[in-house]
């Protein structure tokens, strides 16, 4: 549970002794265990409670970016890792929250997440529209994946509620139910590499197939703004991945809500770029953690002014 006691701790903080200053705790909203926010936001909190003084912070599971944003507005998260698109539905108060803004502030624009449409091959299935009349798995309820997975079917000419059979699985339990031929393809927008997609394409048989998809960017974009970017899947990310994929991509944010302490804001985003290698031995991802990209279209909500201000300490022109 969130404890935003740290306004009250923070500002009292400078005069205890060390030994009282460790009542700050911090709850990291993350996602499901075999996606790659899972480890990225447990690393995060082993690096952050190792270096802020005085600060604990822990890493909970969760379904993914709506729900996350979901527990920034109750308070039952303090930071959370969430796609760029998600995090500007929430603040304007739109799509699934719609007539609930949430008060959600950017702490730093984090990794690419390139969206995976795996499938098997021999299945037929070549490009969205062949996942008409197929079993496919959208991503859990609250999840970003799920988001993007209708707005790419949508852009595809498919009605995401008629015109396939949803299943709303974990992309551990779609990796799982692919291998047993129980779905025909699934979505997932993450990371590379993503463990379950690992662990599906290492499996004996079995021969993975991304459906190829960077065709559908402009109409994506053109219905929800410029948060999507053509990107690839790069060969041998996977095993037996020979080709690059081409896919699309949405950047993930690290955010929290607007009341979090600029004190606060300011020791995460500092240490997240200044212990960087720490985070890279954790995921490769986070060698993506980089002052040039925080100036990018990905932030599309504003900055925390604690981010603000370690951004402009180190030469950057952010508002």
């Amino acid at each position: 549970m969130r404890k935003l006691l740290l306004a009250l701790v923070a500002c009292a903080a400078a005069s205890l002794p060390a030994a009282a200053q460790q009542k700050i705790t911090l709850s990291i909203a993350t996602g499901p265990t075999g996606g790659v926010y899972y480890p990225m936001g447990g690393g995060m909190a082993n690096i952050l409670s190792k270096n802020i003084p005085g600060l604990s912070a822990t890493a909970e599971s969760t379904a993914g970016s709506i729900a996350n944003l979901e527990f920034i507005l109750t308070k039952k998260a303090d930071v959370a890792l969430s796609m760029a698109d998600a995090s500007w539905d929430a603040y304007k108060g739109q799509q699934r929250f719609q007539g609930r803004p949430v008060p959600v502030r950017g702490l730093m624009v984090l990794y690419p997440n390139r969206f995976h449409i795996v499938t098997l091959d021999g299945l037929g299935i070549n490009k969205v529209a062949d996942l008409k009349g197929r079993r496919v798995s959208t991503g859990p309820p609250r999840s970003g994946t799920e988001v993007k997975a209708d707005r790419v079917l949508e852009a595809a000419g498919l009605n995401p509620n008629k015109d396939i059979t949803r299943e709303r699985l974990t992309v551990q339990e779609s990796g799982n139910a692919l291998k047993d031929r129980k779905i025909d393809a699934f979505f997932w927008s993450g990371g590379i590499p993503t463990a379950a997609v690992t662990d599906l394409a290492a499996s004996p048989g079995v021969k993975i197939k991304f459906v190829e998809h960077d065709d559908l960017v402009e109409a994506l974009n053109k219905k929800y703004g410029p948060l999507y970017v053509k990107d690839v899947i790069p060969a041998k990310s996977y095993p037996g991945q020979a080709t690059d994929a081409k896919v699309s991509t949405i950047w993930n944010v690290l955010v929290t809500g607007a009341d979090t302490p600029d004190d606060i804001a300011y020791n995460i985003v500092k240490t997240m770029f200044e212990k960087k290698e720490d985070m890279v031995r954790v995921h490769k991802e986070s060698s993506n953690f980089d002052l040039k990209w925080q100036t990018n279209a990905a932030i599309v909500i504003p900055f925390h002014p604690g981010a603000v201000k370690y951004f402009r300490e180190r030469g950057l022109n952010v508002k």
